[in-house]
């Protein structure tokens, strides 16, 4: 038995163990069991009683597990197997784990059987045999993995390479949880390396990013490719731990011919410990099914890029090699060049004769001799030719042919290209003829070329046109040495000295001085010269012209001086003159208008005039500016201000609009005249006007008072002889002071309306509605017209409508002809009794204007006296009655308003028609 044990051990593997320990208390049973590992359990499944050796390998102590179930020292897997009770267990091989307490697993095979009261479980150590078994089946994953990785990398497209690499990285990291994994790849150069894919888990830093450049340090791999680099704190190869975090790792090489071709990193990672089961070589095979098809599809890759560029290139030049087969006297050509020499695609090779009849006639031969000498004797061929062609107009094709002979050994090839160069020889011909046009024109010009050959720091004259002798009679031998500086005005020497050091310092120079011609007349010339340099930046020479401007700069001078009288006139004018924006921002203004806008007049700039005006006045300005055109570019109109220091300001304002090639406004020039006192004369006139209007209307308006008067006057008087008779009637009272009240509010309204009529205008134009001017009119004449027996005709009121002015004014307008009308009509009806006089008011709208007509019966104006009416101090009633002004004024006052005011005679007495515009917000 002793003899069996030993061997058992030494196939597993194990050391014998001695079957009892002096301290281990175990229940001594009657009959000896010859297994080392065994367990006594009773019928529930209790154990009664474990071997010495089974507590030592579990690392347990025996009062810890004896009357246990024996599920308490299995792994959860194993509890499954020994449910129930040992009676159940019985004829069956049972695999059981056993954990322990240093953390290892003790796999073990056993069976069941009777032993006394209770039950015999005896052990078999099988772990070695689980160990190579997990081994083998980690290694037939490993195998199973790197040809899936390299199948997937041979077969997918070249686009998705860089993803499918990530995917098989993580797929590889994922199955031996491996926290960091990266391919690093060779440089393009050749030279260092760089991380080519990645792959990091989500609880593990990032090591590596794709793309990323590998330090120096890693530099050292290229001289070791030993299969496995492990790394810690106490390494020889302690520089390349700062790419690990400073943490455990290892690098794995791809390698071919003793070179490393790639290297599969890994971080945060010890393979010994953490994947026992992958050897050396499985590891190889996973860095080499990873890297290997990666290098494979690159370089692939990079062969068909390096091809389709080659086409590309020798598409675009026009290109293509060329190689005489030495057996068949045949030319190989390239597909580009066949397509080049106008030849089918499909065409590869032609007979040497062939190729050197599609050569020009003027170039064959030599060509053909230069190809025999490269052949026979390996003389390199370099000359250019030209494609023969049937259509005479055709542009010629030149073609630039080289060649040379490869000699290896014994043999000997003979290759070469040809380049398409008709742009360089085209170029070159269109280049003799403009050289040829450039001579001519320099010979022709009137301008003066020259060339300064740059000499230490000097510049000197080296060559001069043919044009410089009859302008100023020099010639190049004269100007050279320094004498040129001396025919330089002696005023404009340091413009001279100047342009020579700006044109050294700046590369160019534009300068205008005046140079003595050989006759001693001094001509004023612009001087425009450029600096040339070589390819370190050194000056070389300067070339420039001179260009005769003596006349140009004269006149130049006579209009500055013409400008300068206009600026002094513009400055001295009394009229205010300025420039402005369509936003009425000033970009000029002279003094006067600085003046009255109390400012200098550099500060008048950037003022906007809208500050100046009203709202209203400012819209109407912008309105009339918008109406500028280049066909009717001028607008004159009287503008309001508010100026500092004054109340208001009235200035006659012309316009006049500046255009672009496209029609747009882009500055407006003006003229003003400060129109002020001729507009407060004229308002002072339409006051004045007014007074004596309202003067004229004293009588009818103490009528129209009185009346009011009387009516209160009889009704109180009523009243009061009722009240002493000591009859009281409240209905009477009441209707009697209500007739009181209504003749109290008559008498109001005559009075408040004559108030406000003899007030002065507003300072602005105001919109109203023309027909209550009429009201007003009536409102204040009709009374007095009915007691002179005048009959009043007004027109009903039509729809609302507005126009611009001041309503009292067309209301004075309006009574001076009422008035006018009444006393001509008064003065006939002496003449003719039976005479009824009759005035009608009339409004209308038509189109875009309102008529007001004002007729009379009173027989008319005299025809000869219809032009002169209007006129101031001009009128037909006797002397001493009426000023003369009325009809004057009120001519102004509808002329204001932009309407008009007209006179005829119709129906036995006279029209006067007022003419307005109607507002429309236009």
């Amino acid at each position: 038995m002793s003899h069996e044990k030993s061997r058992l051990s030494r196939w597993l593997g194990r050391s014998e163990v001695p079957a009892r320990e002096p301290s281990t208390p175990l229940v001594v049973e009657p009959d000896a069991i010859g297994a080392d590992l065994y367990l006594l359990l009773n019928n529930e499944g209790q154990i009664h009683s474990i071997s010495a050796h089974l507590l030592s390998r579990l690392g347990l102590s025996a009062h810890t597990v004896l009357n246990q179930r024996l599920m308490i020292l299995l792994l959860p897997n194993s509890a499954l197997v020994v449910e129930g009770v040992p009676g159940d267990w019985v004829g069956h091989m049972l695999d059981l784990d056993f954990r322990s307490n240093d953390g290892h697993t003790l796999h073990a095979r056993g069976w069941v059987q009777h032993h006394g009261k209770g039950w015999l479980l005896q052990l078999t150590d099988i772990s070695d045999l689980m160990e190579e078994a997990s081994a083998a089946r980690t290694r037939q994953q490993c195998l199973r993995l790197a040809g899936q990785m390299a199948e997937k990398i041979r077969g997918c497209i070249v686009e998705r390479l860089p993803s499918v690499i990530a995917e098989q990285l993580e797929e590889l990291a994922q199955m031996w949880r491996i926290p960091c994994v990266a391919l690093a790849l060779p440089e393009a150069s050749g030279i260092g390396w760089r991380v080519y894919s990645q792959y990091s888990a989500h609880t593990a830093p990032e090591l590596w990013q794709v793309g990323q450049r590998l330090g120096n340090e890693f530099d050292l791999l290229d001289a070791n490719i030993a299969h496995e680099l492990h790394f810690g704190g106490h390494t020889e190869l302690s520089p390349l731990q700062s790419m690990f975090g400073n943490a455990d790792g290892f690098l794995l090489p791809h390698s071919r011919d003793g070179v490393a071709k790639a290297w599969l990193m890994f971080g945060f990672y010890e393979p010994r410990r953490q994947a026992p089961d992958l050897g050396e070589r499985e590891w190889l095979n996973l860095c080499s099914a990873l890297a290997g098809p990666v290098l494979f599809r690159l370089s692939e890759q990079h062969n068909r890029h390096h091809v389709e560029r080659l086409a590309v290139l020798q598409d675009l030049l026009g290109t293509g090699w060329w190689e005489l087969l030495p057996g068949s006297d045949e030319i190989l050509l390239a597909p580009q060049l066949a397509r080049s020499l106008r030849l089918s695609d499909r065409v590869e090779r032609l007979a040497r004769q062939d190729w050197l009849a599609l050569i020009h006639p003027a170039d064959r031969q030599e060509l053909s001799s230069r190809l025999l000498q490269l052949r026979d004797k390996g003389t390199p061929m370099l000359l250019c030719v030209r494609l023969a062609h049937a259509d005479p107009g055709q542009e010629t094709v030149w073609l630039r042919i080289q060649g040379q002979a490869l000699i290896s050994g014994q043999v000997q090839r003979v290759l070469g290209f040809m380049l398409d160069v008709s742009d360089i020889k085209n170029q070159e011909t269109e280049a003799a003829a403009a050289h040829a046009r450039l001579d001519n024109l320099i010979a022709s010009s009137p301008a003066v070329i020259y060339v300064q050959r740059y000499d230490q720091g000097n510049l000197e004259p080296s060559f001069f046109s043919d044009s410089l002798t009859p302008l100023l009679g020099w010639t190049l031998a004269e100007c050279v040495n320094g004498q040129l500086a001396g025919y330089i005005h002696p005023e404009d020497h340091d413009i001279w000295f100047e342009r020579n050091r700006q044109l050294l310092r700046e590369g160019f120079v534009s300068r205008r001085y005046r140079l003595r011609g050989k006759n001693g007349d001094y001509h004023w010339l612009l001087d425009e010269a450029r600096l040339l340099r070589d390819d370190l930046g050194m000056p070389v020479e300067a070339v420039g012209l001179w260009l005769d401007v003596t006349e140009a700069t004269l006149a130049a001078e006579r209009v500055r001086e013409s400008e300068e009288r206009y600026r002094i006139l513009v400055e001295d004018s009394p009229a205010m003159i300025c420039r402005y924006s369509p936003q009425l921002v000033l970009s000029f203004g002279n003094r006067p208008l600085a003046t009255y806008l109390e400012c200098d007049p550099a500060e008048l700039p950037g003022i906007n005039l809208g500050d100046w005006f009203s709202e209203d006045q400012r819209e109407a300005f912008v309105r009339r500016i918008a109406l500028l055109t280049p066909e009717a570019p001028m607008s004159t109109a009287e503008i309001c201000l508010e100026l500092p220091g004054r109340e208001h300001a009235w200035w006659v304002w012309a316009d006049r609009g500046v255009f672009d090639e496209s029609g747009t406004l882009v500055e407006i020039q003006a003229v003003g005249r400060d129109n002020t006192d001729v507009r407060r004369s004229r308002m002072q006139l339409n006051q004045s006007a007014k007074m004596a209007t309202l003067g004229e209307m004293a009588t009818g308006l103490a009528h129209e008072i009185n009346q009011p008067l009387n009516v209160m006057r009889m009704a109180v008087v009523n009243v009061l002889k009722r009240l002493e008779r000591g009859n009281v009637d409240v209905d009477y009272i009441t209707d009697k002071l209500n007739r009181i009240d209504s003749q109290v509010q008559r008498a109001a309204r005559v009075v408040d309306h004559m108030r406000v009529f003899g007030r002065r205008s507003e300072v602005e134009e105001q919109l109203f509605d023309p027909y209550d001017a009429l009201e007003g009119t009536l409102a204040m004449l009709s009374e007095s017209m009915k007691g002179k027996g005048v009959h009043i005709e007004a027109g009903e009121r039509g729809a609302p409508v507005q126009v611009r002015g001041h309503a009292d004014q067309l209301e004075q307008v309006l009574i001076n002809l009422m008035v006018n009308a009444r006393d001509a009509m008064l003065s006939r009806k002496e003449q003719n009794p039976d005479l009824q006089p009759a005035i009608s008011l009339d409004m209308q709208q038509v189109d875009d204007k309102v008529i007001v007509t004002v007729q009379d019966n009173g027989g008319g104006i005299d025809p000869r006296l219809l032009e002169k009416i209007f006129e101031p101090f001009f009128t037909t009633k006797p002397v001493g009655v009426g000023t003369g002004l009325g009809l004057s004024v009120s001519y102004g006052i509808i002329e204001q308003m932009k309407g008009r005011l007209s006179v005829s005679n119709a129906n036995d007495g006279a029209r006067f028609k007022i003419t307005l515009p109607v507002f429309n917000g236009d």
